[in-house]
């Protein structure tokens, strides 16, 4: 598999042949930056901890130069910045057991410029030595414009792939805006009670980010927690945690159907629950 960026790598935790750590995924995440892998796909990681025929493989697109920075990291160069990124997502990928993880290593410019074709050529050069069953990726509603950008990317490389060799599933997941807005029928909810102690690992290794001024770690939890509490308004939590996620499926499936049509459509369903809870109270008390 060739790469287009000349300091892209794979890194394979347990050092298995490429080819194989490859072929083996069967759940796949492309994420715009290092640490959203382990902040929205969780349940992809999970599910494949230690299943000797279910494993996880994750792809980050951006190269980590224009992190934030402060504390110890205050005075690091980009290049030092990226470097600092990578091995902690390499760290990452090793607490989770990862098939395989791969670095694109793209600036965001390049990503969000859909005239460049180099980032799709590389998503459907992964798609093609993994063939997954399950993608995740970024929510089309994210306020991350990099977000957003690699979700659309990611859609384009496999509308590229023919029918048959496409994802069974394609979750747009949360990072930079939770979903807890969708109406509870759109919503695909990921139960993640269990094993927090690993996925408190899995997002304690970004020291860059977290020691450099963001509490990601406390936050992804403490919103894992917050959906399972407030997801039934009238029943009893059925798990400790949970994660939200809009089903993208669709758009690979039908490629006439337009991403912003589509993501508008969930907005409008809200929209409507909004006005019908209101008009409901109003009519009781008339």
């Amino acid at each position: 598999m060739k790469l287009h960026q000349p300091h892209a790598e794979i890194y394979v935790p347990d050092r298995a042949p490429l080819p194989h750590a490859l072929a083996r995924t069967t759940h796949l995440c492309f994420s715009a930056h290092q640490d959203d892998i382990e902040i929205m796909a969780a349940h992809a990681v999970l599910a494949c901890f230690r299943q000797p025929d279910q494993w996880f493989t994750g792809v980050v697109v951006t190269d980590g130069r224009g992190s934030p920075r402060s504390g110890l990291y205050a005075h690091y160069t980009d290049e030092q910045m990226r470097e600092v990124r990578f091995q902690e997502q390499r760290k990452a990928a090793f607490v989770g057991e990862y098939a395989a993880q791969v670095m694109l290593d793209y600036p965001s410019g390049v990503v969000k410029d859909g005239a460049i074709e180099a980032p799709v050529e590389d998503m459907l050069a992964v798609l093609e030595a993994t063939r997954p069953r399950l993608v995740y990726t970024h929510n089309l509603a994210d306020k991350h414009d990099t977000h957003v950008a690699v979700a659309l990317r990611v859609i384009e490389a496999i509308r590229r792939m023919p029918p048959a060799e496409r994802p069974e599933h394609v979750y747009g997941c949360e990072v930079w805006r939770d979903l807890d807005w969708m109406c509870d029928t759109d919503k695909v909810v990921f139960d993640l009670s269990e094993r927090e102690n690993l996925q408190a690992a899995l997002l304690g290794v970004f020291d860059s980010q977290i020691t450099g001024g963001k509490r990601y770690d406390l936050a992804a939890l403490g919103r894992r927690r917050v959906n399972a509490t407030f997801f039934a308004s009238h029943a009893v939590d059925e798990a400790s945690a949970a994660s939200f996620a809009m089903d993208l499926t669709p758009l690979i499936r039908d490629e006439a159907l337009d991403p912003l049509a589509y993501v508008q459509s969930f907005i409008e369903r809200f929209q409507q629950d909004v006005a019908d809870r209101i008009q409901r109270a109003i009519s009781l008390q008339s």
